[in-house]
């Protein structure tokens, strides 16, 4: 079925107007020409089988955690997830920033433009770590769509720095760098597309890896 039509002429002069442009008959024809080639993209995406990978571990959609409970605002949702029986990472416990899909759990990419959304699958990431093992926390909050070094711009308040209430602890990957420091997981994922791993890292007196780009799969993960 085809799900995204060309504008029509009509359209596209309307659009326009509200522009304050003003289309000649060739312009419209040009831009028509110019988004064709999109619109037969997106429909032959659109009728591709999904093929989506299977969620293979029990979870819920979790919680937000209390202010008693979440002092320094780093939680975004608690879900726990148990992977496998035995594995590398069986007795360590991880917890992922929100820009990371876990299947039935809401993400808001630090947000409030994406509340309500509920990924379906699970980021390659989150299907290895459950495979060897880990036991997932919840998400924790990040900066608004991960732009930021600071940790001040995410839509649910600011992250505290784990040593001292009312101080950064760096970004984008706020959330990931307190719980680890205040000792809530062992591990948490982040993503460093600038600096968004080894910020929050240095705020927060952790260890912080950033990998070599191609290296960890990003299939899952909303990039800035």
């Amino acid at each position: 079925a085809v799900t995204v039509v060309l504008p029509t002429p009509t359209q596209l002069r309307a659009v326009a107007e509200q522009c304050g442009l003003s289309l000649t008959d060739e312009d419209v024809a040009s831009f028509r020409g110019l988004m064709q080639g999109s619109v037969d993209a997106y429909n032959l995406v659109a009728q591709m089988p999904d093929e989506l990978p299977e969620v293979k571990y029990p979870r819920t959609p979790g919680t937000r955690p209390a202010p008693e409970e979440n002092k320094h605002n780093a939680w975004y949702r608690k879900s726990t997830v148990k992977g496998a029986a035995s594995g590398k990472l069986k007795g360590k416990t991880v917890a992922l920033k929100d820009n990371i899909m876990l299947a039935g759990v809401p993400m808001t990419n630090g947000s409030s433009t994406l509340e309500g959304y509920v990924p379906d699958f699970d980021a390659t990431i989150v299907t290895r770590m459950l495979d060897a093992g880990a036991e997932i926390k919840g998400k924790v909050h990040c900066e608004h769509f991960c732009l930021s070094g600071g940790s001040h711009t995410g839509s649910y308040g600011p992250v505290h720095n784990p040593h001292k209430m009312g101080y950064s602890a760096g970004g984008s990957s706020s959330g990931s760098g307190v719980v680890v420091a205040l000792g809530e997981v062992d591990m948490a994922i982040g993503g460093d597309q600038g600096g968004s791993i080894r910020m929050p890292s240095s705020f927060c007196g952790t260890y912080g890896m950033k990998p070599t780009w191609g290296l960890v799969p990003y299939t899952g993960i909303m990039p800035i």
